[in-house]
């Protein structure tokens, strides 16, 4: 009896821990299947993947423009390129498809912008963007502050584009329980932070310190930000 009694604890307790291992990966998911993402989470993802290219095309293009302000190709190439490198590698991490696999291939991809579900918005948010900072190197300073704060956003929160096509509210770091997730997220953060501070020195040695105005993030975060 006692024999038998210790075999049904053992199958029990296997039986939980089967059960709540199962709970825990099915804990506010909802169609991940075998990425161990939800769908909110895998679009996110992706839509990170191409935001950070954006970024990364749009400020080539601008260096290209400006080539005596050097914080644009800076940014690009020690930064921006990583980023977009480290989405890249979650996308393979949680089994999701690469919506731009020819990131690289420069400078034939610049621009360009293939994504099924957000390709449209990049492409379109590409052409908009280099043509502001085309009008002058003050602008396209304004276009990379801009980026900076748009993606610390869309990172944290949930892209209002995402939320224009039924995703609520929040999708990104302040959604995700995937540890993976929100430690990329929060290293993205960091860096656009260091990078907002530097377009604004650049900014503000022309319109003056302290003169900065906010362009999609609040004012008091923004400052927060800028040490203010």
């Amino acid at each position: 009896m006692k024999l038998l009694s210790k075999i049904a604890m053992t199958a029990a307790l296997a039986t939980m821990v089967a059960v709540s291992v199962n709970v825990h990966a099915a804990k506010g998911k909802g169609g991940g299947g075998s990425t161990g993402l939800d769908s909110k989470e895998a679009s996110h993802l992706t839509f990170m993947r191409e935001e950070e290219k954006l970024a990364r095309d749009v400020y080539l293009t601008l260096a290209n423009m400006y080539p005596n302000q050097t914080v644009f190709n800076t940014i690009a190439t020690r930064s921006e390129q990583t980023h977009t490198d480290t989405m890249r590698d979650k996308l393979v991490q949680y089994n999701l498809p690469d919506p731009n696999p020819e990131t690289n291939n420069l400078p034939g991809s610049l621009g360009v912008f293939m994504g099924d579900e957000w390709g449209w918005y990049f492409s379109e948010k590409f052409n908009q963007l280099t043509a502001m900072g085309a009008e002058s190197e003050l602008s396209a300073l304004y276009v990379g502050a801009f980026i900076e704060e748009l993606d610390m956003h869309d990172i944290s929160v949930c892209p209002q584009v995402m939320q224009d096509n039924g995703y609520s509210s929040p999708c990104g770091l302040e959604y995700t329980d995937e540890r993976g997730l929100k430690n990329s997220y929060s290293s993205l953060i960091d860096g656009s932070e260091n990078h907002l501070r530097a377009y604004v020195g650049q900014i503000e040695a022309v319109i003056g310190s302290g003169n900065y105005q906010a362009q999609y993030l609040s004012q008091k975060e923004v400052d927060t930000i800028l040490g203010r």
